[in-house]
């Protein structure tokens, strides 16, 4: 994983992009940046594409199984030596020593007849046995050769496994391949997240920092005021006072930087130790949003729709097999080849004999105390209990992308108004910093000013951090590109 990541940096310099990695190992990367390559290299979307490998290879073996089944078995050989019961030649029982060895061959080839639930295959084998020489009987050898064998097994209205698991198996592999561009914008949204905890504890220790310098040289001012008896000792106390919450605070801004440094470390996957510069984000795009079409993206295209009608798939599967197994069970099995036995092999295979068998199984239940009734009422039971939890879960669900899209358009105004008290707060800092200087306010006035000022910088950028979530939440929920309008894939 790690070094994926570093190829993929180093493609990105050779490439011209965004990234630069210097001898000191900064990172220049902005919003766009940090969420491509998470979901190209981090550890969760290697996470994620190894799991749609994985269902990808599930659904070639499940496939597989209904395919022809080329199996070859042998005993080579299976000796037996003892003293066993047997019948003598004038029909007396006796126990004798008996040595005799069997080794055989066969090959066979299987298939599952999904549509009808039956079975049936066609081989070829032969028998070989050795018959030691003992007190009964002298040394023989003798072949028991099957040139070819059909089988058949094939029930009768009977519960059909293999038809439900197929449909369950598809359902699952498509809500795989869904599931995975649903892990891909679930990295953009935990980016997003990652990007703006550190940026915005960026822009915060800036800012500590300019208010840092202007308080320590406030605080020589106001020394010098002191002295000459210009204002009084509590004033410039305050001035040191918050000279020193100034200090304190660029000290806890550097701590958490550098917590949240190695959170988008570890997020990425660089196991170097890094420094990223980040730039400034931009503005969320600006689109409109038919609610109609949202969900209905969202129903096409979310793996939850496909969840939805696994469950309601196994419910109908239960209530037909308990439907099926009610009744009368009748099986049909079936065989027909040539067979052969001679002591000599080439000659096992001359003078063959027709070989059939056919056998009709039926299986009745007379009184089973209301058991296969109250298993089918179970299962229908079931069966409505699903259907309205999933129209529930449904109904549910389309709330969910309702309720986001109307918080998308109160965030955008939230923002807004968010950018418009920053531009206010910087505008009265700068006053109140010149009236400060020329001693037309006090210092309670100043810190007030400050400290709104401070508060107003977080305020937007966490307006501007929510709006950019709620963007990327959209996108996770209907896996559509609204930008764009267009489903999103991969």
């Amino acid at each position: 994983m790690k070094n994926i990541f570093k190829l993929y940096i180093v493609a990105s310099i050779i490439l011209g992009t965004s990234y630069n990695i210097d001898a000191q190992q900064n990172i220049t990367a902005d919003l766009d940046k940090i969420i491509s390559t998470a979901q190209n290299g981090s550890p969760d979307a290697l996470v994620a594409e190894s799991r749609l490998v994985n269902s990808k290879w599930k659904n070639v073996a499940f496939y597989a199984g209904f395919k022809p089944q080329l199996r070859l078995n042998a005993t080579l050989p299976e000796l037996n030596r003892g003293i066993n019961r047997i019948t003598l030649p004038d029909g007396s029982v006796d126990f004798r020593s008996q040595s005799f060895m069997n080794s055989s061959i066969g090959l066979s080839l299987f298939q599952v007849i999904k549509k009808t639930g039956g079975t049936v295959s066609i081989g070829t084998d032969i028998d070989r046995l050795d018959q030691f020489e003992s007190d009964l009987f002298p040394y023989q050898r003798s072949y028991l050769t099957n040139p070819v064998s059909l089988y058949i097994n094939q029930p009768l209205f009977a519960f059909n496994a293999y038809k439900w698991n197929q449909k369950s198996n598809d359902l699952e592999y498509e809500s795989s391949q869904k599931q995975y561009v649903e892990q891909r914008e679930n990295i953009a949204y935990q980016a997003v997240d990652n990007f703006f905890q550190l940026y915005v504890t960026g822009i915060q220790l800036e800012n500590a920092q300019r208010n840092q310098v202007y308080l320590d040289s406030l605080n020589v001012i106001a020394e010098g005021r002191y002295s000459v008896g210009r204002i009084a000792e509590t004033e410039m106390l305050q001035v040191k006072l918050g000279s020193k919450n100034a200090s304190a605070q660029v000290s806890q801004l550097e701590l958490e930087k550098q917590i949240q440094t190695e959170e988008l470390r570890d997020f990425l996957g660089i196991s170097e130790v890094v420094v990223f510069d980040l730039e400034a984000p931009s503005d969320p795009p600006m689109y409109l949003i038919d609610q109609e079409l949202a969900i209905n993206e969202a129903t096409k295209n979310r793996s939850r729709t496909l969840e939805f009608r696994n469950r309601l798939l196994l419910a109908e599967r239960a209530v037909e097999e308990a439907r099926r197994t009610a009744g009368p069970s009748i099986s049909l099995e079936g065989s027909v080849g040539l067979t052969g036995t001679d002591p000599a092999f080439a000659e096992s295979y001359s003078n063959l004999l027709d070989r059939e068998s056919i056998r009709l199984s039926l299986s009745v239940p007379i009184a089973d105390w209301g058991l296969t009734k109250a298993q089918k009422e179970i299962a229908k039971s079931n069966l409505e209990l699903e259907q309205l939890q999933v129209s529930l879960d449904q109904n549910n669900f389309e709330r969910e992308i309702t309720v986001n899209i109307n918080q998308l358009e109160l965030k955008r105004r939230q923002l807004r108004l968010q950018k418009e008290a920053l531009d206010v707060a910087d505008l009265r800092l700068d006053i109140a910093k010149k009236r400060y200087q020329i001693g037309k306010t006090d210092v309670l006035d100043l810190n007030s000013a400050i400290l709104d000022q401070r508060n107003s910088i977080r305020d937007y950028y966490y307006a501007l951090w929510n709006v950019w979530q709620a963007h990327y939440q959209i996108r996770n929920l209907t896996l559509y590109d609204f930008v764009e309008n267009k489903s999103i894939v991969y």
